[in-house]
């Protein structure tokens, strides 16, 4: 064997495996242990399928015995008329085709109850490893091509479910009956001519779906990259109207559409190729087998009913080697469908629980970053050593300018990562000794960019707590100065909120994010910029209401705007990994420091919109003035 053909091996050889390992995940799911009636559905299924497949190979023996006693010269026994026996076996002819595809259904049906439960179980072991999966993997991915490969994942295991037990068994079965008849009742030259054909179908079939593999591929990923476009333009509604990029849009989309149709249309057009390729073989060598029948009727050796009979099991023969390729054909492309979810399936959790990981016991709510260090990129730490403390019922805030790493504080919290170095302690206990469910269930957030779920208001703020009344839901609510705004919603609690809440504005969907947090009562609450995106008014009502969430809180604030955390217990100065200073605000004033550069900074930039918002009151006529232009550093 030459040495660039020793790749091959292996590659079919790893093809073969993952086939295996797909029927062997498959099989717990195809008979599941707790599942009695499942297995029983099974059964029942196997039976049917028998019973139907042994009729099946019957009626060419029906439809032989009948065109024999049609012929001049029939011999009919003395006891029937010449027309009664040929008319009883048309009959049962027609009642035995009646019987083999009433058996098939009844297997199918039985055992549609088997392969839908597989689906299922399936779809929500990789919606459930979705959701156990780490933040950075999740930033990565697209959400539309996810959503595809997920669709199109589930598709696929359900096809080799069906294809494989409802084709693939019956089509081996039937196989072996019709070619065990086929040299009971003619000589050995017509299975030789039918393995032959059967050989050369297959193996075609093998090369043919083969070769379309690569296609398929191409096809996915084209579709893929269609779907996200898609979804981004679609999710990024306002953005693309703000700019005026629709057609900027439908461009992108239909770049990616255009490579969907070329591969498309390969894909199709490589199937017609293989179908064709198929029905010539079959073709060739059905003609053969007919023409070796007529020259024995034409010498005596044969009947005419022997002639239409080797037609009869032909044809029938069609059947299941039209399934053998397509038995290949479809467990391959689903294989190509399913490999991107298998993917997904070993994709191994970036933080998992430990296996003596308890819940966490919260006593006072004290939280602790000891020398904690982190980076995202090794090359680029983003947290160097930070130390700090929030007390229990104290509020800490944490400033400074954007990219100093107070966001990845808030995921280190939650443990959406862990930490490169250090620890970050919970009333004594590691979070990372501790189960991830238990250590988020105790700490609420408010985010700066609330997202919300596209159903009801009562659901999104229920989502705090989803056992709360709806008593409990009005009183979180009005909690969070949103129940006067909601009452006045044509249907309430019940008012849709759109695709990730767009029919609210900032400030309404920032008390909805409030109020479910109330609901969930956590002991320690982290605010991340929550008001940030807010004007000034919207901004102290919202203030107003976090200030009353916080109360009797160990609270953690992310903070951009510094008018927000000047009653903090503690003010931290976050400056390039580093806290670079700390005290409370008047402290952090006196000392003259980056804390009240900024603080002067703000200050000067909220004066001059305040002498602009009181211009345009005066003279609401008069243009506003352009700013000045900034000198380029």
């Amino acid at each position: 064997m030459s040495r660039h053909h020793r790749p091959v091996g292996p590659r079919i050889t790893a093809e073969e495996g993952q086939t295996l390992r797909t029927l062997k995940n498959l099989w717990p799911h195809l008979w599941p242990a707790s599942r009695p009636d499942l297995k029983r559905a099974v059964i029942l299924a196997l039976v049917a399928l028998l019973a139907g497949k042994v009729v099946t190979v019957w009626l060419p023996f029906a439809y032989k015995w009948a065109t024999d006693l049609l012929a001049p010269g029939a011999v009919v026994p003395d006891r029937l008329t010449w027309w009664a026996l040929p008319i009883l076996l048309v009959v049962a002819y027609s009642v035995a085709r009646i019987a083999s595809n009433g058996f098939n259904q009844l297997r199918d049906a039985l055992f549609a109850a088997v392969g839908q439960h597989a689906v299922r179980e399936l779809a929500t072991a990789t919606f459930r490893h979705l959701h156990a999966l780490s933040l950075r993997y999740h930033l990565q991915r697209r959400t539309g091509g996810l959503s595809r490969v997920v669709e199109r994942g589930a598709k696929g295991i359900e096809t080799i479910v069906r294809i494989t037990i409802l084709a693939g068994i019956p089509t081996l079965v039937e196989f072996a009956l019709m070619a065990a008849v086929i040299l009971w009742q003619f000589d050995w030259i017509y299975v030789v001519v039918i393995g032959v054909t059967t050989w050369l179908y297959v193996w075609f079939s093998i090369k043919a779906s083969d070769w379309r593999m690569d296609i398929r591929r191409d096809m996915n990923d084209a579709d893929n990259d269609s779907m996200s476009k898609a979804v981004d333009s679609l999710l990024n509604f306002e953005t693309v109207k703000y700019f005026t990029a629709e057609e900027l849009e439908v461009s992108r989309y239909d770049r990616a559409m255009a490579k969907y149709e070329h591969a498309a249309i390969r894909t199709f057009t490589s199937l017609a190729w293989l179908n064709m390729g198929q029905a010539v073989i079959f073709s060739i060598g059905m003609g053969i087998c007919m023409a070796l029948s007529a020259g024995a009727v034409l010498r005596g050796e044969q009947t005419v009913g022997h002639f239409v009979m080797i037609n009869a099991l032909m044809m029938q023969l069609s059947i299941p080697l039209n399934f053998i390729g397509t038995l290949y054909r479809e467990i391959k492309q689903s294989l190509v469908d399913i490999e991107s979810l298998f993917v997904i399936l070993e994709q191994p959790a970036e933080v998992v629980d430990r296996p003596d990981a308890k819940p966490l016991a919260i006593h006072e709510a004290t939280v602790r970053f000891e020398n904690v260090s982190f980076h995202y990129d090794p090359e680029r730490e983003i947290l160097k050593g930070v130390t700090f403390e929030v007390p229990a019922g104290k509020t800490v805030a944490i400033v400074g300018p954007s990219g100093a790493g107070k966001s990845t504080i808030s995921r280190l919290l939650f443990r959406f990562y862990d930490v490169s170095g250090g620890r970050i302690l919970i009333d004594g206990q590691d979070i990372r000794d501790v189960t991830q469910t238990s250590l988020r269930a105790a700490i609420g957030m408010v985010p700066q960019d609330t997202v919300l779920f596209n159903d009801t208001v009562a659901y999104n703020i229920r989502y705090g707590r989803p056992s709360a009344t709806e008593d409990e839901v009005i009183e979180a609510a009005a909690n969070a100065q949103i129940a006067d705004f909601i009452e006045r919603l044509p249907k309430r609690y019940d008012t849709e909120v759109g695709e990730r809440g767009l029919k609210l504005s900032g400030g309404e969907k920032q008390r909805v994010a409030i109020a479910r947090t109330i609901l969930k009562a956590p002991p320690i609450l982290m605010l991340d910029e929550a008001t940030s995106a807010l004007d000034t008014h919207t901004e102290r009502e919202i203030q107003e209401a976090l200030d009353r969430v916080s109360r009797n809180r160990t609270t953690l604030v992310i903070a951009h705007r510094l008018s927000t955390v000047v009653a903090a217990d503690e003010i931290l100065v976050l400056a390039d990994g580093v806290v670079a200073e700390r005290g409370r605000h008047d402290d952090l004033l006196a000392a003259d420091g980056l804390y009240a550069s900024m603080w002067a900074r703000q200050r000067a930039a909220d004066e001059a919109r305040e002498r602009l918002a009181e211009t345009e009151a005066a003279d609401p006529f008069r243009p506003s003035p352009r700013p000045a232009p900034v000198a380029a550093q």
